[in-house]
């Protein structure tokens, strides 16, 4: 029904803009389509209502008869109020569900700006405050848990002799030197 509707009102717009002359019996025509579609909704409504509610003939009821008929209406309603809230109770719950995985999703993402974090340089003392508080005066001497090293062995590395090494070239030179220095990688152990 509705695609008809649809296709009608495009053709009739087609026409209008295709004859500009007529656009006032267009309008018209138009008017009238729109009231029988308010007409057929209404008598839908209508028809639905007389099924799920069909009406109620009081006239010839008794006071009890009554009674027992509202009993059961009120029954009813509360039947109905209990569904409806049941199902508002998991509206609630899906569309906080959906909240939450929606920030989940944008945190995984990274759509929140990271600040920019600068470098804080925090020397050891002030780090064994902050953990153990300022009631403690506690002062943390790195340097003495370093290895000690004696000058004295340095300075004797230094004093290797060394020699003047254009005498060391003719004497190293051929075969006899590279066996020299074969024979001192070797060691004197073999």
């Amino acid at each position: 029904l509705k695609t008809m509707i649809n296709l009608q009102l495009t053709f009739l717009l087609f026409y209008i803009l295709s004859n500009p002359t007529d656009q006032s019996l267009m309008v018209a025509k138009a008017k009238e389509e729109l009231e029988q579609e308010m007409v057929e909704k209404e008598e839908q409504k209508e028809k639905y209502l007389e099924e799920k509610a069909p009406p109620i003939q009081t006239h010839s009821m008794t006071l009890q008869e009554l009674k027992t008929l509202c009993e059961e209406l009120h029954a009813k309603i509360d039947v109905v109020d209990e569904e409806r809230y049941d199902i508002e109770a998991k509206v609630l719950h899906n569309t906080r569900e959906i909240k939450d995985l929606n920030i989940k999703v944008l945190d995984l993402r990274g759509k929140f700006k990271r600040p920019n974090l600068r470098r804080v340089r925090v020397s050891a003392d002030a780090i064994l405050r902050s953990l153990l508080g300022s009631k403690h005066k506690v002062s943390l001497d790195l340097r003495a848990n370093l290895k000690s090293v004696k000058k004295e062995d340095t300075e004797k590395e230094k004093t290797v002799e060394v020699s003047d090494w254009r005498k060391n070239v003719e004497a190293m030179s051929g075969m006899e030197g590279r066996k020299k220095m074969f024979d001192a990688a070797k060691g004197p152990n073999q």
